[in-house]
Parts: structure tokens; sequence; C-alpha cells
């Protein structure tokens, strides 16, 4: 028995120490943390099981036959984020550059398959170099069943991907299939093809930041959600952040304590410039509704123009979607309308109620937006809040023009609850512009009068509240009020979709 005991401690330690000191000091020396180092900060202390740990590769060429390592570079099992049960797998580095071979793979999909059984999050630390050239078709196989995996596990568990060191090739697409993406900023790098290959395909010098790097993704792409600074700043927030989600499709999110009442906030009142061309800071609306402002902003960098993210009202987890005119003056665009329409959709999956505050003049105008196809971009945005069964509360601040009203969240898109501030104006479009069309042949002064009449008409919120597309008028002060207690009428809503296999998205 005592002989076992000792096989097995030395078997443990062998899988701990991975690639040996060496190549776990080579990753220090990087600023990284080891897949086991990593799992100690993002889990509760004491919380890990770990599945597999002995597992080891089965592939006999190349001289692999004489390398084996316990655990075959990926480390996995389950733990709990505040007592609440997660699965995890994190990709070793020190272990043959982290590549994937076939059990590598069998191991993601073992922890991915628990994971949907007993309905818990799948968070994943990528640091992989990609696939295990000495396999070859098998770890390209093993890549697709952890594809297919996540494809099935997409709208039942909530699936987070943490990109902590390089992801190239077909490792890039099992994050892209994941419901949000945090990278390390300065060591995470995702692409298809490495600066080499674009270099001799098509003569482009660029370096791995540049292509790949977390500023690009998180500005220009739209493919990771977070920049974070390093790896343990990442790994907290993603701690913070699987609090404002449920386990499952099945479950609501944590409803959490708050100190914060529902009194009215007189500086709400002030908010909306006098000047109608003036912009002003969305984030304040949106903190001032929120349980003691918060907030964690999801994409804050890419398609600006638009906030996203989840806060809570009372407790309750709450997806805020918001034109913001300090960037574009809140226009819809290509970016913006992807950004949002991918946000509502992961909202509706779990069960989490949608808050929409608008202030839009309408979409982008241009050659290049109508070539790179914003009528099918956009309608992704309108789509994602038609289908949307969850809970939907709309507030308009200001401008609400064009198509651009009825896609953010409008009454005619099965809106629960939409409000409107007295500074609203819902219309076609813009009153200046409505006349000049109108009216084209009349004189500057005609035009002057007209569109005084046109704003005294349009250019506010009673108009489209006497047709019942406003459920009310509200002070600025009391939204938060309107928007809790709005939640708390809803919790009991019941609406479904007609039967179907599965939408037919405009992608």
């Amino acid at each position: 028995m005592q002989a076992i005991l000792e096989q097995l401690e030395e078997k443990r330690e062998r899988a701990r120490m991975g690639g040996g000191q060496r190549r776990i000091d080579s990753q220090h020396a990087k600023g990284k943390l080891t897949a086991r180092e990593r799992l100690d900060v993002l889990l509760d202390p004491g919380s890990f099981e770990e599945y597999d740990m002995f597992v080891e590769h089965n592939c006999t060429d190349f001289g692999m036959d004489e390398q084996h390592i316990p655990g075959d570079g990926v480390v996995t099992g389950s733990g709990t984020i505040n007592g609440r049960l997660v699965y995890v797998f994190s990709q070793d580095f020190t272990v043959f550059g982290g590549a994937l071979s076939e059990r590598h793979a069998e191991k993601i999909c073992k922890v991915m398959d628990m994971a949907m059984k007993v309905g818990a999050p799948v968070i994943g630390l990528n640091d992989s170099g990609g696939a295990r050239i000495q396999e070859g078709v098998a770890s390209l196989g093993g890549y697709a069943e952890v594809f297919q995996r996540n494809v099935l596990a997409s709208g039942v568990v909530p699936q987070i991907s943490l990109i902590m060191g390089p992801c190239a090739g077909g490792a890039v697409y099992s994050p892209a299939m994941t419901d949000f993406i945090f990278m390390v900023k300065d060591s995470s790098y995702m692409f298809v093809t490495g600066p080499d290959v674009v270099k001799t395909v098509t003569n482009e010098v660029v370096t791995q930041e540049e292509l790949g790097g977390a500023s690009t993704h998180t500005t220009k792409s739209g493919v990771a959600d977070l920049a974070l600074e390093n790896d343990v700043e990442a790994l907290l927030r993603t701690r913070d952040f699987v609090d404002y989600l449920p386990l499952s499709n099945r479950e609501t999110p944590p409803v959490l304590p708050t100190h914060q009442g529902l009194e009215n906030d007189e500086s709400l009142d002030t908010l909306i410039p006098d000047s109608a061309n003036k912009p002003y800071d969305m984030h304040e609306l949106i903190r001032k509704v929120s349980d003691e402002g918060s907030f964690f902003e999801l994409q804050p960098k890419h398609a600006a123009n638009i906030i996203t993210g989840f806060g809570r009202v009372e407790g309750q987890t709450v997806g805020f979607v918001a034109n913001q005119p300090l960037v574009q003056a809140g226009v819809l665009d290509i970016s913006s309308a992807k950004k949002g329409g991918r946000f509502v959709r992961f909202c509706d999956a779990f069960n989490i109620p949608i808050v929409t505050f608008v202030d839009v003049p309408g979409f982008l105008p241009g050659v290049a937006q109508e070539h790179n196809g914003i009528i099918k971009h956009g309608a992704k945005l309108l789509f994602a809040y038609a289908e949307a069964t969850v809970p939907k509360i709309t507030c308009i601040t200001r401008k609400a023009y064009g198509g651009a009203y009825d896609v953010m969240a409008s009454k005619h898109l099965r809106g629960d609850l939409n409000y409107a501030w007295p500074t609203a104006e819902i219309a076609v479009m813009g009153a200046k512009g409505a006349v000049e069309i109108i009216f084209r042949n009349q004189s500057e002064e005609q035009i002057a009068e007209r569109t005084k009449e046109y704003e005294d008409r349009f250019a506010n919120p009673f108009v489209a509240a006497s047709k019942g597309f406003i459920d009310e008028v509200i002070m600025p002060h009391s939204t938060r009020r309107r928007i809790a207690v709005g939640l708390r009428k809803l919790r009991t809503k019941e609406l479904a979709n007609p039967w179907k296999k599965h939408d037919n998205i405009p992608l």
C-alpha cells in the first residue's frame, strides 16, 4: 500500500511540474502564470477538483513515444467562483508548448460534456501553440470535437475564453464560438495565419501585436471583449464577471443584496443639454440607474457609439444597451449593430432582462457602409430585439429618428415597457431635413418657419404617446424607480416564439 501511495504522489508531482522547472521559470520570465497558478487565482481556494491528471498522449511518431508528461498539456476539472460551480480547462504552455493532441482534446471535451449535463459555465484558459504537429490529422480531429461541443453548448451554458498566450490557426475558432473573450495585453495573440504566412502570401509586413494582439481585437476587429493588463487582472475580472451570469439557460442570474433604494436622482433632469447637437455621456445614466453604479462594460473600445454591458437593478442582473451620443452622435453603423445584436441574443438566451436607452439620429450614411452591407448587418440588431422574449424596457432620452427608432427595442418589437423623457424626439427624421424634403421649393424664410412648425409638432414624445407607442412620458429623475418597478412586474413574464428548429438570422 505504501509503495502505491508513494507512486501516486510521485505521478501527481510530475503532473504538477508540467514541462519542468526550467520551462516554468521561462513562463514566469514572460510575466505569465502557469496553468495551475491561473486556476488558483480564478477559483475559490481549495475548490478545484482535477480530472484526468494522469492522461498521456498516444502518439508514437517522431520520437513522441519517449516523451510522456502526465496531463498532456492541459489541466481540467471543476471548482467554484464565489461559491458557484464552474468547469475549467487551463492549457499548460510548459508541456509541448500547450499544443493540442487527441488526448488533450478529449480532456477538454470531457469537462464540456459534464458542464452541459449539470448546467454550469465553461471557462477556458487558452495558452497554446496550436495543433500538435507530430499527431497530424488526429490533433485536427481533436479540435473539431471541441468545436462541436462549443456549438452544442451555445445558449445552454455560458462559455468564457481567456486568451493568455498565443492562439493561432484552428485554435482561434473555439474561442470565437464562445460567448465572451478576454485577452491579456502584450502576451496574448489571436490570428488564423501568423505574420510569417501573411508576409509570404500577401507581402504585408506586420507584427504579432498589430495582426492579432489584445488592442487590435478589442478596438478594430471586435473579436475580443476586454483587454486586461496581466494574467492576474484578467482572472480577477473574470471572477467578477461570472457573478452577473446564470449557471445555465435553465436558471436566472444570482440576485445580490443592494443598499441603494429607489430615490429620485434630480441630477438626471439636467443630463440632456439645451442644444440638440450637444453630446452627453450615456454612461452617467446607466450608472445612476444601476445598483451602486455597478456596470461591467463589454467591448468599451470597439463600436463605442453603442454601449453594452451588465449591471444590477435591485440586485437583479440587467443587460444594458445604449446609444452613446459622445461617439458619432450615437449613430448606428455596421459595427455597433453587430455588437449590440450579439449582446441582446446572449441576454435572451440566458434569461437576462434588457434595458435599452435610446438617443439615436439614425443609421450612418455612406458608400462604405452600404457596400459593406449595413442593410444585412443593421438587420442583425433588429432581428435580435424582435426575437427576444425576456423582459424588455426601453427609455428614449432624446433623438429616436427613422428606422433606428424601430430597431432600438421599440414597442413594435414587443417592448414590454417603453418610456420617454420629455426631451425625447420621435420622428422619421430631424426637422430641418424633413422640411427641406416636404417643402423643397420654398424660400429660406418659409423653410425656417416650417422647421419650427415641424419641431413643435414632432420634436417631442407626445405624438408617439398618443398612438400608444410610448407607455408613459416620465421625468428623468424617476428613471431608476420606473425601471426597477417595471422589472419587478415582468419577473413572471411568459412569451414564446413559434416552434422552429432554429431561426435564420441575417448573417
